[in-house]
């Protein structure tokens, strides 16, 4: 079991570093939106679909059908939630949309608490805390409509992304990849009709091809099957180590440079997730000796 909980903790932290490329490549490529997530749902859904066949091989289909009615809504959550998020990182600056992504672990926890009654120990939600506050340290607000709207879509990927890792956890006896694969390739379907597909040359597909697997896929597949062996809001958590990372990748890339706000808030971000693992981890030694 404790092995286990390291597993998943490792893996939300692979998937956090995946996901928090997106603002990356969201700058990077200069296409429209829509068909910028056509050919991310296309290659992630392909590389999700490929690890599905390989860790099923011989059984599929059955496990498209064990994911029952609790797939499909991981399916349509998941779905919202990519859409929304990578059009806030359009109309946003990527440090405010993080902001908002902070509040993941604490609508985790109220989703979670509501719907299968599970409780968080102080640490988990002292760190949750922390981590908010660090986040909400970033936040460069502005008033204009298209940061409005930003913030909106933002706010639809975070409830969305909160209740699709509460379902996954709740339902931690059945294979979600089928789900995350096919949210991949619903939303390249949805997006088709506003797209541009056969415009895109062979650079800019090699980028969304990276786009697509390296951070879209990679990030899915980490999140879904981390979600499994650790409880939601501490996934949540973890995962909230994407914050302070999407702008440095930024700043990195593109000179973006962040504020000093930043860079604190970041810090902070960063020291919550840290010391709630490492409070969890020497508590559980003494737990033993105690018995």
């Amino acid at each position: 079991m404790r092995h286990e909980k390291q597993l998943g903790i490792l893996l939300i932290l692979g998937s956090a570093i995946a996901y928090s490329l997106s603002g990356y490549f969201t700058r990077s490529i200069e296409l429209d939106v829509w068909t910028m997530l056509f050919w991310r749902g296309v290659f992630g859904g392909a590389f999700i679909g490929t690890f599905v066949c390989w860790r099923h091989r011989g059984a599929v289909g059955d496990t498209f059908k064990a994911m029952g009615r609790a797939g499909l809504w991981v399916t349509v959550l998941s779905t919202i939630a990519t859409i929304s998020f990578i059009n806030a990182l359009r109309l946003t600056p990527v440090a405010d949309v993080m902001t908002i992504h902070a509040a993941i672990p604490f609508l985790t926890a109220a989703l979670a608490f509501a719907f299968t009654g599970a409780r968080e120990d102080w640490a988990t939600w002292a760190a949750s805390l922390l981590a908010f506050l660090g986040v909400a340290i970033m936040v460069n607000p502005q008033g204009t409509s298209e940061h409005l709207a930003g913030s909106m879509l933002a706010g639809v990927m975070a409830l969305s992304y909160a209740a699709m890792m509460v379902i996954i956890r709740k339902n931690d006896h059945v294979s979600m990849l089928p789900a995350a694969c096919l949210s991949a390739f619903t939303c390249a379907l949805l997006v088709l009709p506003w797209a541009n597909p056969s415009d895109v040359g062979t650079p800019a597909l090699f980028e969304l091809f990276l786009f697509g697997t390296l951070q879209f896929g990679m990030g899915l597949l980490l999140m879904t099957i981390g979600t499994r062996l650790i409880s939601a809001t501490r996934s949540a958590l973890v995962g909230s180590l994407e914050n302070p990372l999407a702008p440095l990748w930024v700043w990195l890339a593109f000179g973006e440079v962040p504020i000093l706000a930043t860079w604190i808030g970041g810090s902070i971000v960063m020291s919550a997730v840290l010391g709630e693992v490492l409070v969890k981890s020497w508590r559980r030694p003494l737990a033993l000796e105690a018995d």
